[in-house]
């Protein structure tokens, strides 16, 4: 049974005539992957999510349906929280750059970027209190005081611990994509 596949001399489709999905640029894209610790907590949370659900399941065959009813909920605000949990992180598209955290996503127009910088500083270790000398990718608004400006990525945050190589990557490409499209 042949599996083409699996093979290197199979024929390519018509997919090489398709557009590639940085083409389109209005589409949010995040310029790096998630980082394997981000990853790690993500599957540990869902990993408990199962466990719920499975409770769930257990109550609904054994009591009464209204409390089953409460731990599916539970269940689904414990998978929502996972997903959310995956898709925090800085997005770019040519409308803005995104900064998507847990509780809230705020947008910033590229008319209202001033610039987007690498500098060396204290930065904060995985978003705790806890600071360590690294480097932060800080963004730099128009319509705030040069001295309030926020760290989109640092070198010690979950998505970039132990991965500086990927850091300096996700922060050249957020720069570049920040000069293109405050030009055009």
């Amino acid at each position: 049974m042949p599996l083409p596949f699996l093979t290197a001399d199979r024929a390519f489709e018509a997919a090489d005539e398709l557009a590639l999905p940085f083409d389109d640029r209005d589409r949010w894209r995040r310029p790096y992957r998630p980082g394997p610790w981000r990853v790690a907590a993500s599957a540990l949370v869902l990993l408990l999510a199962s466990y719920v659900l499975f409770a769930a399941v257990i109550i609904a065959l054994t009591g009464s349906r209204s409390d089953a009813g409460v731990i599916l909920g539970i269940a689904v605000a414990v998978i929502l929280c996972a997903l959310r949990l995956l898709r925090m992180g800085v997005w770019v598209s040519a409308r803005g750059l995104r900064r998507v955290r847990f509780l809230f996503t705020r947008t910033v127009p590229w008319d209202r970027v001033a610039a987007v910088r690498t500098v060396q500083q204290p930065v904060r270790w995985l978003g705790l209190p806890r600071t360590v000398q690294g480097q932060a990718l800080l963004l730099v608004r128009k319509d705030r005081a040069p001295e309030d400006v926020a760290a989109l990525l640092t070198t010690h945050d979950i998505d970039f611990l132990a991965r500086a190589s990927s850091f300096d990557r996700a922060a050249d490409s957020v720069e570049v994509w920040s000069d293109e499209y405050r030009r055009s």
